[in-house]
């Protein structure tokens, strides 16, 4: 089977679908997702999308918070083009159906979060990833133009080079993918004129994370593996807060809690916050993750907590409803109880390294959301601003991506069917969940939010022996989407620690005992990667 279409994307998050909107007023488009359209990140995003609105608020005001909280690694050029495309991203999302909170006045609430000067956050109370999610997959369900490919799990991008044996140096093309359909355990080339990677982050790599089971990494791993660069791996943001119960799947305490005024305290009380940042609990999320990190290990503990006892329940309970209905169901009534929490692998800062239109150095390949690195996190995602990166790259990519498409098409070569080779039904599925498990630990105890270079190298020669026996798994037995997903894991942990070896300094999100001060030779410098796959 074979699928062809003028715009290939995958992904389905708020980046992927806001895309594909754009672009089906042009062409056809077949959008692939590994789950349900809904399984993503975005549909977990409880805090908001941030943009300039209110008239004490500036432009200039949001880039030098963006900037303050990407401890100056963030391309500042391209975080103003974002921040000035903020209320267009907003209107988008509200004519495509999005319905933000408002007040008894019909004025919108805006929320403050860390790290941001001024209130900013437009929502839907504690639920806008699942309020924006509805809205772009009613509106994309809707579309004659776009056919939705559910269960759908992409395997490896098609290149020109691949195709008809090209040398590394030639130019070289995207042409589509291979996808996975994992019910019926067929493979199929999806043909297009643009490809699209809107997959997400990588923070199943860690063992405890905020994300979906569906972040693993397939984007950048994929992309990697055709040639295309990524940088800055080493700037994973843990969110200081996840919920801590033995079977709350580590479920996210927004960052909206503290901005309401929720205060993270030690098990006997007190406030500890103060002792670390000026901005106390309001610190940007790599400063409150490390003080958690610190204040656990100092004292033993398992956890932290967030009081948030300072607010009135029926506001509690109106402006976090998700939240307290799921600690709820753990026996945790955050009305009068204080919240467990510590960190947990979050987001991903860097990625597919691509530029101010979404753009990767694969030709006709581009990157949009998280699983692309655009200039705008620098070492530390300011909060809100994964979003609204999200929708305003999804319109410039859309503007690029249409112009690639009207130009003069040269034919592309004769894609060949997925060849299964020799491969053989495996007996031993058990050497992918215990090396999917091992490297999970491995990056958590070593690569986590203090680092050090002797844990790195520990790390490394891991996740090397590791990715010896999975690339020999893959080789040998059919695909499966398990298999997949531990073969992309494999590549981002290796990704991530060679590029936390490279950086012998301390910045935003990256720390390591061994170079503990910034150093401002390497302000400016992104940890760049374009090895082969293999090299």
């Amino acid at each position: 089977m074979k699928s062809t279409s003028d715009y290939l994307v995958i992904g389905s998050g708020i980046a992927g679908l806001s895309f594909a909107l754009k672009v089906a007023e042009k062409g056809t488009v077949a959008l692939v997702t590994k789950r349900e359209v809904s399984t993503t990140a975005t549909n977990l995003a409880q805090g908001g999308i941030a943009s300039v609105f209110l008239q004490e608020d500036t432009f200039d005001s949001h880039v030098e918070d963006t900037m303050k909280a990407g401890a100056w690694l963030a391309d500042e050029s391209v975080v103003r083009m974002v921040v000035e495309n903020g209320p267009k991203a907003i209107q988008d999302l509200i004519d495509w159906g999005v319905e933000f909170s408002r007040r008894a006045d019909n004025s919108f609430d805006l929320t403050k979060e860390g790290g941001h000067s001024k209130r900013r956050i437009f929502h839907a109370k504690d639920a806008t990833g699942r309020e924006i999610e509805r809205a772009l997959v009613e509106a994309v369900s809707q579309h004659p133009n776009i056919r939705l490919y559910e269960q759908h799990c992409a395997v490896d991008l098609i290149t020109e080079a691949k195709v008809i044996g090209k040398k590394k140096t030639d130019s070289n093309r995207c042409l589509g993918a291979y996808v996975l359909d994992t019910r019926t355990e067929k493979i199929s080339y999806f043909q297009a004129r643009v490809t699209v990677l809107a997959t997400g982050g990588c923070g199943k790599v860690y063992l405890y994370t905020t994300n979906p089971d569906t972040a693993t990494g397939d984007g950048i791993a994929m992309a990697y593996r055709a040639g295309a660069s990524v940088m800055n791996m080493e700037f994973m943001q843990f969110h200081p807060t996840a919920l801590y119960h033995p079977h709350a799947k580590s479920f996210l305490i927004s960052e909206a809690v503290r901005g309401e005024g929720g205060i993270l305290r030690r098990g006997d009380g007190t406030a500890f916050m103060s002792d670390y940042h000026e901005l106390k609990d309001l610190a940007p999320r790599d400063v409150v993750a490390r003080a958690i990190d610190n204040e656990m290990k100092t004292t033993g503990e398992d956890c932290v907590f967030l009081d948030l006892s300072s607010k009135s329940t029926d506001f509690i309970k109106d402006r976090f409803p998700t939240i307290y209905e799921n600690c709820l169901k753990f026996g945790i009534d955050i009305t009068r109880e204080m919240i467990p929490v510590v960190p947990a692998a979050h987001y991903l800062c860097g990625g597919i390294k691509v530029d101010l239109w979404g753009e990767t150095d694969l030709a006709n390949l581009f990157a949009i959301g998280e699983v692309a690195c655009t200039g705008v996190h620098g070492a530390n995602r300011l909060a809100s601003n994964s979003l609204l990166e999200g929708v305003v790259f999804a319109d410039r990519a859309a503007q690029r991506a249409i112009e690639r498409h009207e130009q003069v098409w040269k034919p592309a070569p004769k894609i060949q069917s997925w060849d299964t080779g020799s491969a053989t039904d495996s007996n031993d599925e058990v050497v992918v969940s215990h090396n999917w498990d091992e490297i999970r630990r491995a990056m958590w105890n070593y690569v986590g939010i203090v680092r050090s270079s002797k844990r790195l190298e520990r790390a490394l020669r891991r996740i090397k022996m590791i990715k010896e026996e999975c690339d020999d798994y893959y080789w040998n037995f059919f695909v499966t989407s398990d298999l997949l997903e531990l073969r992309n894991i494999v590549t981002v942990a290796e990704l991530i620690v060679r590029s936390a070896l490279s950086r012998q300094e301390s910045r935003g999100l990256h720390y390591t005992v061994d170079y503990p001060e910034p150093d401002e030779c390497l302000s400016q410098q992104a940890t760049r990667l374009n090895i082969q796959y293999g090299g």
